[in-house]
């Protein structure tokens, strides 16, 4: 699975606390499932829960949720697609510990699809990303919170 580990880059890139402390962030993949068919191919589709968790967090919550959405749009953007898909696939709670802190959890429902070819007597395995956005969707890599620079990434 690569989309934990290409998210993880992309939270830590984007929002200034975690660039600072890359340790506040955890990820756990939790009711994961396989959906394969009996296709002559053994290509299939890994389904399943990421959970986030963002430990001790004293920033604006949007700091997280903007980039988090940039992020989905590219790499999960059926989320968003559906009145379901949008009620179930994206939820989140916030613990308040303080005046100050909080911890957030993120639960995203994902998908990633994985094509498997038989050559010879070898089978490769390809990981397939998600269809490309439209040429015309502007692709933003900056933040700003009240008219101040809060974080860059790269689109």
């Amino acid at each position: 699975m690569l989309k934990p580990k290409q998210l993880r880059q992309a939270l830590t890139d984007s929002v200034p606390l975690l660039q600072r402390n890359p340790d506040g962030l955890n990820m756990f993949i939790d009711g994961g499932r396989i959906a394969s068919t009996l296709a002559s191919s053994l290509s299939f589709e890994y389904q399943y829960q990421l959970n986030i968790v963002v430990t001790d967090y004293g920033d604006d919550i949007d700091l997280v949720m903007v980039p988090l959405l940039a992020w989905l749009r590219k790499n999960q953007p059926d989320i968003m697609a559906t009145e379901e898909k949008r009620r179930t696939g994206f939820t989140f709670k916030v613990d308040v510990l303080s005046d100050t802190l909080c911890d957030i959890s993120i639960d995203l429902q994902l998908t990633e699809r994985v094509i498997v070819k038989q050559e010879d007597d070898a089978l490769h395995v390809t990981h397939v990303g998600e269809n490309p956005l439209p040429d015309n969707v502007f692709r933003p890599g900056q933040l700003y919170v009240s008219g101040e620079l809060v974080s860059e990434w790269q689109p």
